[in-house]
């Protein structure tokens, strides 16, 4: 597999926010496979902490987890001053029904990807908001 690296000649710094550990692991695989660095948290506060300290160039983020949802996380994070303010961060959910991705950008998310993930889709996402050619070199696998 041939990787290239991000515009900048770098992998991506992406944060990806989940409280199951499972889903954190499986993402830092399919990042990690394309040469990107998975920053994991487990909650949305300890993904706004992180924020506030660290630069990423994108966040994934789970829509439904307990104490702080992602709902409550991106409207913090958008309503904070600061360089992670315009962080592109894309909504990862299980429930397709409950609202439709456009619903999700006037809510402040970048895009949409749905549960389980699939390689293609999300590295299609991340592509799309970073620019990044790093993302398809397994962009058949899914």
């Amino acid at each position: 597999m041939s990787l290239s690296p991000g515009l900048d000649g770098r992998p991506l710094k992406v944060l990806h926010v989940d409280d199951d550990p499972m889903n954190l692991r499986v993402v830092q695989e399919i990042l990690g496979a394309f040469g990107h660095d998975a920053v994991m948290a487990c909650s949305g506060r300890d993904a706004l902490d992180r924020l506030a300290v660290e630069a990423f160039d994108i966040v994934l983020l789970d829509i439904h987890m307990p104490g702080m949802t992602g709902l409550e996380v991106i409207a913090e994070l958008r309503g904070t001053p600061g360089r992670q303010c315009a962080v592109p961060v894309i909504a990862l959910t299980a429930d397709v029904y409950s609202r439709r991705p456009a619903e999700y950008l006037a809510l402040g998310f970048n895009d949409f990807v749905s549960k389980p993930i699939l390689v293609s889709g999300l590295m299609a996402s991340i592509k799309r908001l970073t620019g990044s050619a790093r993302t398809s070199a397994l962009s058949l696998v899914g």
